[in-house]
């Protein structure tokens, strides 16, 4: 049983999502719930994560939801002061409203960005602070959440750590059951 976990993922920039508008969000909000839900169901009581856009702030979003229906916590810990700053206008705005709607927040360093230790350090503070990870990305091309991801297989290796992936192809049958229950 997974009572605090970390859900990480692509940026939308390496899922080549250009704008909020872009219809894949839903379908990618629809597998988060899906896994949540189940995790949920099975004991989980508390995600914390970065707040990263893309996967990470989808994740907050929906487990924003959720909070209405199921007993689930939300922490956003990003690495330091400012974390949102160069973001787009669009990200910064929903970084803010779910860091507003979380049970906690806390930057790890109470300065803004000063090198590169302060994502090293979010990556081993978020690994050693859960039990496992909800995980969407397509492990031929990781991208930026690789190196988090390259972290936690070692630590699975090593014990208890499970890493729960949302696969393209988990994305397909979303899509596929989505575009069907449309139909109807």
């Amino acid at each position: 049983m997974l009572r605090v976990i970390t859900v990480t993922g692509n940026k939308p920039s390496e899922l080549t999502i250009r704008n909020e508008k872009d219809p894949r969000i839903k379908y990618i909000k629809v597998a988060l719930r899906g896994r949540l839900v189940s995790l949920i169901d099975d004991g989980l009581e508390w995600v914390i994560m970065s707040g990263q856009m893309g996967i990470e702030l989808w994740a907050a979003q929906v487990i924003l939801e959720l909070k209405e229906e199921y007993p689930i916590k939300l922490g956003i810990f990003p690495p330091f002061l400012e974390y949102e700053s160069r973001w787009p206008d669009i990200y910064q705005e929903s970084f803010l409203q779910v860091i507003e709607q979380a049970d906690f927040y806390q930057p790890l360093y109470n300065e803004p960005y000063k090198a590169p230790y302060q994502f090293i350090n979010r990556d081993k503070w978020l690994i050693d602070k859960t039990e496992g990870c909800l995980m969407l990305v397509d492990e031929e091309y990781p991208g930026s959440a690789g190196y988090l991801l390259d972290k936690m297989k070692k630590k699975a290796d090593q014990e208890d750590y499970p890493i729960v992936y949302i696969t393209p192809n988990d994305l397909e049958e979303v899509v596929r059951e989505e575009q069907e229950n449309n139909l109807y």
